[in-house]
């Protein structure tokens, strides 16, 4: 009997044994399975907190130009005597800047300010007056080669090609200098005007090496009087336009030399821009 116990001791015992190796493996792979899940958990971590950080950082930022912005706009509100808001053709000004404009449209013909509906009308109707006045005060004359119109907000000066050009050229001739000139100090005396310089030509076709068809002559003399009127005589850049309009808008008919002579011609339309308007009349009540 006491041999058969010891056997089957022995055997229990290995068996113990082996259950308990197996066991060890397999908790000794979960805690490394677990360890490399945390060192992956904790390196994603820290990633996340970096991109918080710099999230927190643009939205401090974000806030810091907010209140930069605020502080601006409240600088510029306290800077400006003249307070306006634009809503389709409504304008609100300051009790100075109004008071500026009654005292102008107090020399103005009365019928004109009686048509005016608007404030706007009325801001147009004062900027004419102003132009009206420079060029009263200029020594730009209206004679057969020039002829000046001024249509309550808007002043088209119309100039014979012949002071202008010679026949089929767009440089302007040495003789019209002083005409630009005076032309210029009348865009200058009024800095809220922008001007458009229109090109226009008979009906007769023109091809030469360097000029294509009428489109391209009158475009061509409308540059030229506009880099005349920028680099030579000081006139803003911003403030001009150049147009070619061709043949296609006649006087007359091009039907004899005389009439021809009538179509060829350069014009100047000076044009009011509120907006310019606005921001001189800030600038002169701010100092």
């Amino acid at each position: 009997m006491n041999k058969l116990v010891v056997p089957v001791v022995l055997v229990l015992l290995t068996l113990t044994s082996c259950v308990s190796k197996k066991n060890y493996v397999a908790l000794e792979q979960k805690f490394n399975d677990t360890r490399g899940t945390l060192q992956k958990t904790t390196v994603e971590k820290e990633s996340l907190e970096a991109k918080f950080a710099k999230i927190e950082e643009r939205v401090a930022n974000y806030y810091d130009k907010i209140n930069s912005l605020k502080s601006d706009n409240v600088t510029l509100q306290n800077a400006n005597h003249i307070k306006y808001n634009l809503i389709g053709n409504t304008a609100v000004l300051s009790t100075k800047t109004r008071a500026q404009l009654k005292a102008t449209l107090t020399k103005v013909d009365p019928s004109l300010v009686l048509g005016a509906k608007t404030l706007k009308d009325s801001l147009n109707i004062a900027m004419s007056y102003n132009l009206k006045k420079s060029f009263d005060n200029s020594d730009i004359n209206a004679t057969d080669d020039i002829d000046i119109n001024i249509n309550q907000t808007v002043v088209m000066i119309s100039i014979s090609d012949k002071l202008l050009f010679n026949t089929a050229s767009y440089q302007v001739k040495k003789g019209a200098y002083a005409l630009l000139k005076n032309i210029a100090n009348v865009i200058q005396s009024e800095p809220s005007m922008e001007v458009m310089i229109e090109g226009h030509t008979d009906s007769r076709t023109i091809r030469n090496t360097v000029v294509q068809d009428n489109w391209d002559l009158s475009v061509k003399r409308a540059t030229s009087i506009v880099r005349l009127l920028e680099g030579k005589y000081g006139v803003d850049g911003s403030r001009l336009i150049a147009s070619g309009r061709g043949a296609t808008v006649p006087l007359v008919p091009n039907t004899s030399a005389k009439n021809r002579a009538r179509n060829r011609r350069t014009r100047i339309v000076i044009l009011p821009n509120l907006d310019k308007f606005f921001a001189l009349l800030a600038d002169n009540n701010a100092k």
